[in-house]
């Protein structure tokens, strides 16, 4: 009798999930591999949009889940929800004893899985790794890198930046990114195929969206927190301005999200913003339509680098969160300057829509990190010598 071998995923937050979606549904099809969910931090929390509803929604079995977010929203929080991430994490290990733990992308909170796991001698995924943003998230990607071993990246420079980490180039493999997959089966669409004040309901105006409309999602940068007030509101002034109907999504629950929320709902109190609709989250597959049929991104999401760049809409990626990733051509970088991003936004609407681009992949990475997760021999050890 053959055993499956158990993959415990760890989903951290609402934007892991997505990144993770097909992964997951490769995993529960594949015949030698058993999945152990595993669901904590701000991904459980309604705040940040329980993307838990999503995934148990979409019909996916949760293992366990693992609340461990202190309140704060400020670095001292941040540092010991990582702590109370370990001690619970591990907890849930010694429960599941899987075969292998993953872990996905930088969040301060994948950092728990990380230590839990090589700690407890478990073989460790890491998907996303070795790419460069220039903040908090690289020290946490690099450092998960080095716990790793395996590492299921997204291009090939990060692939090659893993392996000059110090990396058995062996266990490097450029997989694409998963959430690539998802935007792969929207790529296509004609029309938005819902409608998002109906579905998902949120706060503020109803603008018409039929003839364009601008979708924003902005998080505060954890090395410049305390400045993430004064950045929002550069943002929410450029909209208010430009007078298009916009949908925007609330901050992550990162060092500063409480500024850029506070900044928020002043300006809303004060202008109105007749123009905007606010949103607490969305399913991946139908965010990916809403952002298809925008006419751009706003903000410092990665999703405007990765998904944007495959879907070819213009991106205004504002200030320093997604510095030095790869990206394709339909990114304008501006910096926390009103008449810079009310400059950008004008420009690319003018310009329109870009060619697609496959720097992260071309929509089959979930396939092949689960084929990588049943294939690999199971080790806890690095190889290589320096």
């Amino acid at each position: 009798m053959s055993f499956k071998r158990k993959i415990a995923v760890v989903i951290t937050a609402r934007p892991s999930y997505s990144r993770v979606k097909t992964v997951l549904a490769a995993i529960n099809k594949h015949s030698e591999l058993e999945l152990q969910l595993i669901v904590a931090a701000s991904a459980l929390l309604d705040r940040y949009g329980s993307a838990v509803n999503y995934i148990e929604k979409d019909g996916f079995t949760i293992a366990a889940k693992v609340f461990n977010v202190l309140e704060g929203e400020n670095l001292t929080a941040a540092a010991k929800t990582t702590g109370i991430g370990i001690l619970e994490l591990s907890t849930v290990f010694d429960n599941l004893k899987p075969d292998i733990v993953v872990t996905v992308a930088d969040r301060f909170e994948t950092m728990a899985t990380a230590i839990a796991a090589s700690y407890m001698n478990i073989p460790l995924a890491h998907i996303q790794g070795g790419e460069v943003t220039g903040n908090i998230d690289e020290k946490v990607r690099h450092a998960i890198t080095k716990l790793a071993d395996y590492h299921f990246v997204a291009s090939e420079n990060a692939k090659e930046r893993v392996i000059k980490l110090g990396e058995d180039p062996t266990m490097v493999f450029n997989t694409g990114c998963p959430s690539i997959d998802l935007a792969e089966e929207v790529i296509n669409s004609k029309e938005l195929p819902f409608d998002p004040y109906e579905k998902y309901g949120g706060v503020g105006a109803k603008p018409d969206l039929t003839q364009g409309y601008l979708v924003v999602m902005q998080h505060p940068v954890t090395t410049e927190y305390k400045d993430s007030r004064k950045h929002i509101e550069a943002t929410l002034e450029a909209v208010y301005k430009l007078e298009r109907p916009t949908l925007w999504f609330w901050p992550n629950v990162d060092a500063g999200a409480d500024g850029t929320s506070t900044g928020i709902r002043a300006f809303r109190e004060q202008h109105q913003l007749p123009n905007v609709h606010f949103f607490k989250n969305m399913e991946g597959k139908d965010f990916l339509h809403l952002l298809k049929h925008s006419d751009c991104l706003i903000g410092n999401s990665s999703v405007g680098i990765r998904e944007c760049a495959f879907l070819g809409v213009p991106v205004i990626n504002i200030g320093s969160r997604q510095n030095r990733r790869d990206r394709g051509n339909n990114v304008v970088d501006v910096s926390y300057n009103l008449k810079e991003i009310i400059a950008a936004i004008q420009d690319s609407i003018a310009n329109g829509k870009f060619d697609p681009s496959n720097v992260y992949g071309g929509g089959d990475a979930g396939q092949k990190i689960a084929n990588l997760l049943a294939e690999l021999p199971l080790q806890f050890h690095k190889t290589i010598s320096y």
